[in-house]
């Protein structure tokens, strides 16, 4: 089962796709791996960097979510161009078949070195026989 959710926050368009990996997960063992590919356009008309991510991971399993924050998303500080896009893709492990995620990126504007932030939406990781 593949999810899709967007959202635009000052300037920029966050896209995420969300995929359950059944040939690694393993249910017996309560070990879930769900991989997230994003999409981050610059709809703005400036050059902007992401200098850090900040996550929270939500787990059925768990009462308190995961917080995850660090430099860049894999290993890299993206700069976009006005009109420019980049891509990744990362995972997530879970204890439970249902979990979600959401954050936000800290980006920093190059004109005039402005800080802000813009929101990662929240997305849902569910396997798939859990629909049923």
């Amino acid at each position: 089962m593949e999810n899709l959710v967007t959202q635009i926050t000052n300037g920029v368009k966050v896209s995420v796709r969300t995929l359950f990996q059944t040939e690694y997960s393993q249910p017996a063992q309560h070990h879930y791996v769900f991989t997230y590919s994003v999409t981050i356009e610059n709809l703005s008309n400036y050059t902007i960097q992401l200098l850090n991510r900040h996550w929270l991971i939500y787990d059925t399993d768990n009462i308190f979510p995961v917080e995850v924050s660090g430099e860049g998303v894999v290993g890299q500080q993206p700069v976009l161009e006005p009109g420019e896009s980049y891509d990744y893709v990362s995972g997530c492990n879970l204890k439970s078949e249902i979990g979600k995620m959401e954050g936000r990126y800290e980006m920093r504007r190059a004109v005039d070195g402005k800080i802000f932030f813009v929101d990662i939406p929240e997305f849902a990781m569910m396997v798939p026989y859990r629909l049923n």
